[in-house]
């Protein structure tokens, strides 16, 4: 509110507010710089001073004044009455300024009485003024030190205030009430803007305030060690200006020119750019008060779209949380020892009265077995602090401590990484680990001086921190988070929180103002554009206001489009907190504790209660989607949008109206298209997904029972059984052989022995403790208690890694490099018809018929073509089982030269099999297998599992034996006549073999198959061919030799032992011992039988093979032999990776020279994508695991392999292979290439016919006084010849081709010089017989008749090329024949013909257009040499479009 102070002398008005005894005050002039620190003081002592204050504070940050007062005994006029007598000892009268709020009030209002004021006079019909009188203030941004002149003499707010008002008087005067309107709602944004952020400070500032201590601050800012760099708009305005002062100063030297060159200075103005730019900082502003976060400097906002620096302090990102990695016992029980460390990291500790007590090591006095330091100390280095657990001050363990990260790091990261580089401020080591930032800088009190070092070297930097107020003022854009506990950052220009996420949705903000900029800058090009060409061509008060509208349109236009893009924002789902606790490391009753849970799980009502809790994050685990009519609206967004936009609207305002109104239709068309395939891919997807969504087996309340996934919250307890597929991520209360497939997140095809003890390793895949969703149970039965579901588990954080911006699709990018070859060619044919005009003296007719040219050279089929190619060829995928979620990755498909695979389920059959057998010294495969062999397998078939008819062996290693021994035709009784089983010995990580105790007619035997490692030492003899010897040392370094190099060539090694053994019917540890040793089996997860032959067609289409997997380096060396991928190339692995981190060119020369990388990681993926992309290259990454997801988000194309691909490697992909296929997806790359080969030839009709048109009519208005074409025949030719008959080549798949002719297209061999040439041969055929037809139409009849002729000739000899090239497509053929009768029909039936500027025509000038046509369609199909840079392209069939 602005508070006088009652009826007591006043300087006039001030903004003052009070509320639940806080009082606000505004110093008058500290805004300006004009209050010190001691003039601060003086007022602060005034005050106080007074009966009823408690105290005061002086802000300098804020340029207030913060009481805290009793309501009872002083007012709010009694405070700002001392104010104002403090400010006279140091203020003048006219220390008073005009304030932002106030400004904005005014200019609204005179912008609303102007438009009142104007639809008055134009209702009474009373002249009005010259609107060329806006040239006068757009001047003001035209000429360079203007604006800041004023501002200087008359202060900021005043001079654009003046400004303001004389435009809105001039434009009031000049009945221009779409430009008042445009500016008023500007006006209401900000003002909204400003009410927002009074609001919340008027609600938030009580809980800033509490004391003067925290309510103090000094004045915050200072200079930029250089020059702010200019943004989007401001490079715009640059360059816009210098045009615009040229063009007016020409435009002067025309008939008329003072009144041209107004309206050229009236139509280049800036501000359409600069209101898109205000008006989405006023609706960013407004959203983010009423997300409570405080804006002290508005202008921060305004200077987003320049940042491409983020400084996170790191002091931001860990608070008062802290977690315990680690415990080395000196007495007692880990658990214990853990259990009550966790109770004294609390937040509060736990008060207790046992003697507990946890201090730091270096400050500990206490005496620590050297093992146990040593073994805590191996822990620590960077990981964290060391401390001493005591109870009743004897030492009971050593504990590793470290600060817990904040749950939304890992969002603040990536929404950092949308914007440009994340560097870490003063980040200790152990959060350095943690956090994935881009670089590190000083922090601190050196923190300030970073920030200036990085904006002296160009970077636009925000800050997000939490105390340091010089570092948060010396930011482009600061963002103090705010904590209960700690004063107020009062030098950030925005404070929000406590927590980050209204810092998260600052970032997103950031990265989305850009875009928006750039945006306002293009529709303020286009307004300028077709402001000027409007205002040339009409001398009459006219054409003035035909410029005002192009800009008020533009101006509105970038209005909407901002606050679009704030609602967007505004409906993003807030990020999901990940939990940094390691559950691994804890004992299960300090998982249970945290959890608040028991063994028996939650009980119906409690875990409803945590659903409902959780219900808004888990809305974010669902696939995300814009509906459709968002993206109709994003799909307008192309590069011809803008410009035919601006032709439509130029045409419809020189009366034009059904030309603009077909090019609309076109555009809206194609987005309308989009959308709807847009939405049917996504109701698709959510089919698939739901369709494979499990059920799981919990236990409530002690009951269990069978319920949905989206059940699941953090506390229930799951039970696991063999083949079932984990839900969540938990934490195991009880495991029974319990062995794990965790391929999907680590790419380990082994399967993973776990147990309940606690896991105290980093490594996922060692975490021994957990099962991780979208892993199988391969083995064993488990309880767990689940920790993390959706988007918190380990596969949805993974995805975290993978929210960088995806590269910009081929076909879009190709389509942005020919609109702009397209667009200035454009310009060049309709400034050649305007010289044309000139030339003759007709300045109005020619500048209108330019303007239609432009408009119709422009070719609207182009966004069709891409869409139809790619819809189609998705249709065509589908029906070979791959279901594309997004259309326009059909061309990243086609266009991809690299390909990583991952190794299992992929290139292998992801499953375990038996490949060989070895005595010890020799090995063979199973075709191959001696008696002596196939002895070996039928002991390890006996010492197996019997198989059930009815269910499948819950091993994969016993299934392996099992089948292997089928396929090579053993059984169990070979070597042991008559054998059966008796007793069983089941299989257990800890015990490590599988022992059976079988009855044959020679008596009984003990067989066991296991580890080497375990089953070795048992044995003491050695049995072969019948013979059985002692076990020598050497012969057991023999084994072991046969051991490492089986395993060195990717083998799991299992060894074979039997010996007889006596009646007794016991089977136990202790018997399994006197062993005879027969021999090793080699199991591997075999490689596809078509994955050869996959890999050589695809290399034989140049495209290079890479092979990423978490296996061993030797087990991924030996698949990638075997399929022949090495080919020259090296392995590299994980660690190796790690060591060049830091180091681009390093990561690419490793990269560069590497066939296959094991033992990687998901970040170890997204670095190789990452490397490949800075060669070159176009990127696919197929997978089917968590682990995959990132690296699929980050490539050119990602492609998830089978129905069972996680949910994250789904949602993450591009292409889903249904079948999970290797062959499959060489089926979608040869569509892939298939569909650049249609869009080259429909893109050679297409530009080829838009050219041609453009040469006849400006050649043809060269030699003739008028145009031989007219607007609405253009229009016409071009919706004749571009939509159908394009789009159905487009749409259809080469024909009478090969698949290996199709994977050699691709983008450089259809889009590069084949390309140029089949445009430039069609343009010259087409304009050369339209040419020929006109003429000698015109020589043997009127104008009329020849303009009909030729219309008819340029449509039929481009229908003709389209049939040529159709191969004998019944559809494209249909197409072109639809097209024909349309034209016969429009030509011949009157009335129909005159809206086209037409004439029926006779049998002989019918005869013309027939002859026109078969000479275009013939010319079209010779190859002429064409001198194009670089040589001759290669011959291609023209019927096909493949290689001759």
């Amino acid at each position: 509110m602005t508070a006088r102070s009652g009826n007591r002398p006043s300087r006039g008005r001030r903004k003052a507010w009070a509320r639940d005894g806080f009082a606000h005050i505004e110093i008058r002039g500290a805004r300006r710089g004009l209050v010190t620190a001691e003039h601060g003081r003086l007022v602060e002592e005034t005050v106080a001073a007074l009966r009823g204050v408690d105290w005061a504070a002086w802000n300098a940050a804020l340029g207030r004044l913060i009481v805290s007062y009793d309501e009872g005994g002083v007012d709010l006029g009694d405070l700002v009455d001392a104010v104002t007598e403090a400010e006279s000892g140091f203020l003048a009268d006219g220390a008073s300024s005009l304030d932002a709020e106030s400004r904005q009030r005014v200019t609204l209002a005179a912008d609303v009485l102007g438009a009142a004021g104007s639809f008055v006079a134009r209702q009474l019909r009373l002249p009005a003024a010259a609107r060329e009188l806006t040239a006068l203030v757009t001047l003001v941004d035209h000429i360079p030190g203007v604006r800041s002149r004023l501002r200087r003499v008359l202060g900021r707010h005043e001079a654009d205030l003046l400004v303001s008002a004389l435009g809105a008087t001039i434009n009031a005067a000049g009945q221009a009430e779409l430009s008042l309107l445009a500016d008023a709602g500007l006006r209401g944004i900000l003002l909204r803007e400003m009410s927002a952020q009074r609001d919340t400070w008027q609600r938030r500032s009580g809980e800033l305030t509490r004391t003067a201590t925290a309510s103090r601050a000094a004045r915050a800012g200072g200079d930029r060690p250089v020059e702010l760099p200019d943004g989007p708009v401001e490079r715009y305005t640059r360059r816009v200006s210098t045009v615009t002062l040229l063009l007016a100063a020409a435009a002067t030297q025309l008939p008329s020119g003072v009144r041209r060159a107004a309206r050229v200075l009236m139509a280049g103005a800036p501000a359409p750019a600069h209101t898109g730019q205000e008006a989405f900082a006023g609706g960013l502003g407004r959203l983010l008060a009423r997300r409570d976060v405080l804006v002290r400097d508005r202008t921060a906002l305004r200077r987003l779209d320049r940042v491409d620096t983020i400084v996170i302090d790191a002091d931001v990102l860990t608070g008062d949380q802290r977690v315990i990695t680690h415990v080395a016992p000196v007495e007692g029980t880990v658990e214990a020892a853990w259990e009550a460390a966790a109770r004294q990291v609390g937040t509060p500790p736990v008060d207790s009265d046992d003697g507990w007590a946890l201090t730091e090591l270096r400050h500990a006095e206490h005496s620590i077995p050297d093992p146990v330091l040593k073994d805590a100390r191996a822990h620590d280095g960077s990981r964290g602090v060391l401390h001493v657990l005591t109870r009743d001050g004897t030492a009971v363990a050593v504990v590793l401590v470290e600060d817990a990260l904040d749950p939304l790091t890992a969002a603040v990261i990536a929404a950092g990484r949308r914007v440009g580089r994340v560097l870490l401020a003063g980040a200790p080591a152990d959060v350095r680990r943690r956090v994935p930032a881009d670089g590190t800088v000083p922090g601190g009190s050196r923190l300030a001086g970073s920030i200036r070092a990085l904006q002296a070297d160009g970077r636009v930097v925000v800050l997000v921190g939490g105390r340091n107020d010089a570092a948060l003022a010396a930011a482009d854009c600061g963002f103090g988070v705010l904590h209960e506990d700690r004063r107020p950052p009062w030098g950030a220009h925005l404070m929000g929180g406590p927590g980050l996420e209204p810092a998260w949705l600052l970032l997103e903000a950031a990265a989305l103002a850009r875009a928006v900029s750039r945006r306002s800058t293009h529709v303020a090009l286009q307004g300028s554009v077709a402001g000027a060409l409007l205002g040339l061509a009409e001398v009459t008060e006219a054409g003035a206001r035909r410029t005002s509208i192009a800009t008020a349109i533009a101006q509105a236009a970038n209005i909407a489009g901002a606050m679009w893009s704030v609602r967007g924002l505004s409906r993003r789902t807030p990020p999901t907190p990940a939990v940094d606790v390691a559950w691994h490391a804890l004992p299960v009753a300090e998982v249970m504790r945290a959890l608040g849970t028991t063994p028996h799980g939650l009980d119906e009502a409690d875990a409803e209660q945590r659903r409902q809790e959780r219900a808004t994050t888990d809305a974010a685990d669902a696939p995300a989607g814009r509906g459709v009519l968002g993206t109709i609206v994003g799909e307008l967004d192309t590069p011809l949008t803008l410009p035919l936009a601006a032709g439509a609207g130029v045409s419809a305002t020189t009366g034009a109206t059904t030309d603009a109104v077909l090019v609309l239709a076109v555009i809206l068309a194609n987005a309308v298209l989009s959308g709807i395939q847009d939405a049917a891919a996504r109701r698709a997807l959510q089919r698939l997904v739901s369709e494979a969504a499990p059920t799981v087996r919990l236990r409530r309340a002690g009951v269990d029972r069978v319920g949905r996934i989206d059940e699941l919250v953090p506390g229930d307890v799951v039970l696991l059984e063999p083949g079932d597929a984990v839900p969540a991520d938990g934490r195991l209360l009880d495991a029974t052989g319990l062995e794990m497939d965790e391929s999907p997140l680590t790419g380990e095809s082994v399967p993973v022995a776990k147990s309940t003890a606690a896991a105290r390793a980093e490594a996922i895949a060692e975490r021994t403790s957990m099962v991780y969703a979208g892993t199988t149970v391969a083995a064993g039965s488990a309880v767990c208690v689940v920790v993390a579901t959706g988007a918190q588990t380990e596969a949805g954080r993974n995805a975290l890694i993978a929210l960088r911006e995806p590269p910009r699709s081929g076909v879009q990018q190709r389509l942005r490099e020919l609109t702009k070859a397209s667009l200035p060619a454009a310009g060049a044919s309709a400034a050649a018809l305007l010289a044309a005009g000139l030339l003759r003296g007709r300045l109005a007719e020619s500048v209108n018929n330019a303007v239609a040219l432009a408009v119709a050279a422009i070719p609207e089929g182009l966004p069709f073509i891409a869409t139809a190619a790619e819809l189609s060829a998705s249709r065509r995928l589908s029906r070979r089982n791959i279901l594309v979620r997004d259309p326009r990755s059909m061309e990243a498909l086609g266009r991809a030269d690299v390909i990583c695979f991952d190794k299992t389920g992929t290139l292998t059959e992801g499953r375990i099999a038996l490949r060989s057998v070895s005595d010890g010294r020799s090995r063979l495969p199973l075709e191959r297998l001696t008696p002596r062999h196939r002895e070996i397998l039928a002991a390890a078939l006996r010492a197996s599992p019997a198989p059930n008819e009815r269910e499948a062996l819950p091993h994969p290693t016993d299934q392996a034996v099992v089948a292997g021994a089928a396929t090579a035709g053993v059984g169990t009784d070979e070597a042991a006549d008559g054998w059966r089983a008796v007793r069983e010995l089941p299989f257990e990580p800890v015990r490590g073999f599988h022992a059976v105790l079988g009855a044959a007619d020679a008596g009984q035997v003990i067989s066991v198959k296991g580890a080497p490692e375990i089953t070795l030492p048992r044995c003491v003899s050695w049995r072969s061919d019948g013979k059985v010897r002692p076990l020598t040392r050497t012969d057991r370094q023999e084994i072991e030799a046969e051991v490492d190099r089986m395993a060195r060539q990717g083998l799991r090694v299992l060894a074979i032992a039997e010996r007889a053994a006596s009646a007794r019917g016991r089977l136990d540890d202790e018997r399994v011992e006197r062993m005879e040793f027969l021999g090793l089996l080699g199991l591997a997860d075999p490689s596809r039988p078509s994955a050869a032959e996959a890999v050589e067609r695809l290399r034989r289409a140049g495209i290079r093979i890479l092979m990423l997997t978490g296996d061993h380096p030797s087990t991924a060396a030996a698949v990638a032999a075997e399929l022949g991928l090495l080919d020259g190339g090296t392995v590299v692995t994980g660690p190796e990776l790690d060591g060049a981190a830091g180091d681009e060119a390093l990561v690419d020369a490793l990269v560069s020279k590497a066939s296959v990388f094991a033992r990687v990681s998901p970040a170890h993926k997204v670095a190789v994508v990452e490397a490949l992309h800075r060669a070159g290259h176009s990127v696919a990454v197929t997978g089917d695991g968590a682990n995959d997801a990132p690296a699929i988000r980050l490539a050119d194309v990602g492609i998830a392999l089978g129905e069972q691909a996680t949910a994250a490697a789904r949602q993450a992909a591009d292409l889903i292979v249904m079948d999970g296929r290797i062959e499959t997806i060489v089926d979608g790359v040869v569509e892939g290439r298939a569909m650049w080969a249609s869009v080259r030839e429909s893109l050679a009709l297409l530009l080829g016919g838009n050219l041609g048109e453009i040469l006849f009519t400006v050649g043809g208005s060269l030699v003739s006084a008028t145009p031989p074409l007219n607007t609405r025949q253009i229009l016409f030719v071009n919706l004749m010849t571009d939509l159908l008959p394009a789009i159905t080549v487009a749409a259809r798949p080469p024909k009478h081709v090969s698949p290996d002719q199709l994977v050699r297209e691709g983008p450089e061999a259809s889009l590069g010089r084949t390309l140029t040439g089949n445009v430039v041969r069609r343009a010259v055929a087409t304009s050369a017989a339209t040419a020929g037809a006109w003429l000698t139409a015109k020589a043997t009849g009127t104008n009329a008749r020849a303009s009909t002729v030729a219309l008819a000739s340029l449509v039929g000899a481009q229908l003709g090329q389209t049939a040529l090239l159709s191969g004998g497509d019944p559809i494209v053929l249909g197409a072109a024949g639809a097209s024909a009768a349309t034209l016969v029909g429009v030509v011949q039936t009157p009335g129909l013909s005159q809206f086209f500027g037409c004439r029926p025509l006779g049998p002989v000038a019918w005869g013309i257009v027939l002859t026109a046509t078969a000479a275009g369609t013939a010319l079209g199909a010779l190859r002429f040499p064409l001198p194009l840079p670089g040589g001759p392209p290669p011959h291609r069939d023209e019927g096909t479009g493949a290689p001759a």
